[in-house]
């Protein structure tokens, strides 16, 4: 039933889209996408808006569903720790502002540092591990949108949402909220490509995970709650 999910991916994506552009367009001001903090903030920003903090728990979840692999699957765990550790490294990205603001400054970029770190070396230490889980799931569809999501996120947005791009399209009719607008939606939908990849390679860890052999312990586990 993988293309029934696809359908309801589809259809999902469309209604919360409609939903959040249908709020605005009732009430201006809604999604918040260009607020100033106190009076001496020039420039605005989008980081109270609701579409960040969707963002903020579609990462949450992505980051507990490979948590989710990692301790059941032994033999996806590397990936799932790669992908989870990812999902934590944006995480704290996103909420960048918030360190900023109400912790320490540039809090955020130690923390990045520290867990980036940590994830290179557990995926350089278990590097054999990793192409081995890499070559029992691929080829993927889970894997194929998570990297569609990666592509939309760190080149696509990044690109198209540079200020100066917009500031030479509209001239002196540019205006900030347009530029972030463009470049929070387009952050969305990566986010819920990743979202929708991080669901279809849980399915095909479980489906692994079903066909592995089980250790003795866990069968006589297992049989115990039968009977």
């Amino acid at each position: 039933m993988a293309w029934f999910r696809y359908v309801l991916y589809f259809f999902g994506i469309a209604a919360f889209t409609a939903l959040l552009t249908q709020l605005e367009v009732a009430n201006p001001g809604t999604l918040r996408l260009h607020e100033f903090v106190n009076g001496g903030d020039i420039y605005g920003t989008s980081e109270f808006s609701p579409v960040e903090m969707i963002q903020i728990f579609i990462l949450a979840v992505c980051g507990l569903l490979m948590g989710w692999v990692a301790k059941n699957s032994q033999t996806q765990r590397p990936l799932a720790f790669l992908f989870g550790g990812l999902a934590l490294v944006f995480l704290i990205r996103e909420m960048h502002f918030f360190f900023d603001r109400y912790l320490i400054d540039n809090l955020w970029q130690v923390l990045v540092g520290v867990v980036g770190a940590l994830l290179i070396a557990y995926c350089y230490r278990h590097r054999k591990r990793m192409n081995i889980a890499l070559a029992r799931i691929w080829p993927s569809p889970g894997l194929t949108l998570i990297f569609a999501g990666a592509v939309v996120l760190f080149a696509y947005s990044i690109l198209v949402g540079h200020e100066p791009l917009w500031q030479a399209m509209l001239g002196e009719h540019y205006a900030r909220i347009v530029k972030l607008a463009v470049e929070e939606f387009i952050e969305l939908i990566g986010y819920l490509l990743w979202l929708i990849g991080t669901i279809e390679y849980v399915y095909q860890a479980k489906e692994i995970l079903e066909r592995e052999p089980k250790p003795a312990a866990q069968k006589r586990r297992e049989y115990r709650r039968r009977h």
